[in-house]
């Protein structure tokens, strides 16, 4: 099972490489592939951070989604999270 894999057991609208914010387990991190938003919204997302091959984690997933986002929180709408398309990454495990 990849890792994708993981992501896609609570969405089937997941395809291959990218799947919306609005579908990642909170604590997960990601990489952001696309803005699907319009493009006024989709240049205002990349000013405070939300730019194309950007990791984020999601902290949280409920009324709002809170993101990690250059070491600073960041709240957006469930709706403005559908339309950021993301691909989860491997996180390393530290061995002891």
């Amino acid at each position: 099972m990849n890792l994708f894999a993981a992501a896609q057991t609570e969405n089937s609208e997941c395809n291959q490489s990218f799947c919306p914010l609005s579908r990642i387990k909170a604590g997960t991190a990601v990489r952001i592939k696309q803005l699907s938003a319009s493009p006024d919204m989709s240049q205002r997302l990349r000013e405070i951070g939300f730019c194309e091959e950007q990791i984020i984690r999601l902290v949280t997933s409920q009324a709002n989604f809170i993101c990690q986002v250059c070491n600073s929180r960041l709240a957006i709408s469930a709706d403005l999270a559908q339309l950021i398309l993301v691909e989860p990454i491997l996180q390393r495990v530290a061995k002891f």
